[in-house]
């Protein structure tokens, strides 16, 4: 791997680019490959970076020019994930109140069938079947009210009588297959790459993480 166009030359993005971490505010030492004595261009502080792979504590960045290295992936900042499904745009209602009523209505209903199961009028199954359905959400900070949609199943921002949809939740994807992993390795494989019990900083000097893993070295 060359770094003679320099990690932040004026180059176009590259496509398909989707960073997920950020460089230290110190920066961060580079590397050409995953090895301590090839050293590279440093990162800037609080670059976009893509993570492309880990090798242990290894980890194959990329910028957004298209020049990539390898660097200590421990020391990556990611990049928080979007809220589930906040891609859309803000939607606001015309009034707050409906939710409230309903939830307001659901919260009584509940009451009501613990009173009864309290007061021996009825057993657990009913108190089950009585309550089945009923789901409610709100959260009162001063002016500031979060309410759940049951019917829309999302949640709410109220600050008065407007009312602005946050998120609403859909379903969560398939765990990924596991695929590199030391966990997923076949009996007695050597480990991917260094990997240490505790969190070693890098200290520049074209030190890099080091190249043994547990019990291997002091």
């Amino acid at each position: 791997m060359s770094a003679a166009a320099g990690p932040y030359g004026a180059t176009p993005q590259t496509p398909g680019f989707d960073p997920s971490h950020v460089v230290p505010k110190d920066g961060l030492n580079a590397w050409a490959s995953p090895d301590p004595t090839v050293s590279s261009v440093p990162l800037d502080p609080l670059l976009p970076v893509q993570l492309l792979s880990r090798l242990g504590d290894w980890g194959q960045v990329l910028c957004s020019n298209g020049w990539s290295a390898w660097v200590d992936a421990r020391l990556l900042v990611p990049l928080p994930k979007s809220p589930p499904g906040a891609g859309g745009p803000l939607v606001r209602t015309a009034d707050a109140r409906r939710l409230l009523a309903r939830a307001e209505e659901t919260l009584g209903q509940y009451r009501a069938a613990v009173e009864e199961l309290a007061a021996g009028r009825t057993d657990a199954g009913t108190f089950h079947g009585t309550t089945q359905g009923l789901r409610i959400g709100v959260v009162v900070d001063g002016e500031a009210v979060w309410v759940y949609d049951a019917e829309h199943d999302q949640w709410c921002y109220c600050d008065g009588t407007a009312m602005t949809t946050l998120a609403a939740r859909k379903p969560a994807p398939p765990p990924a297959a596991s695929t590199g992993s030391a966990a997923g390795a076949p009996a007695g494989a050597p480990a991917p790459g260094p990997v240490l019990a505790q969190p070693t900083r890098l200290s520049g000097g074209g030190q890099g993480p080091p190249p043994h893993g547990p019990g291997e070295g002091s």
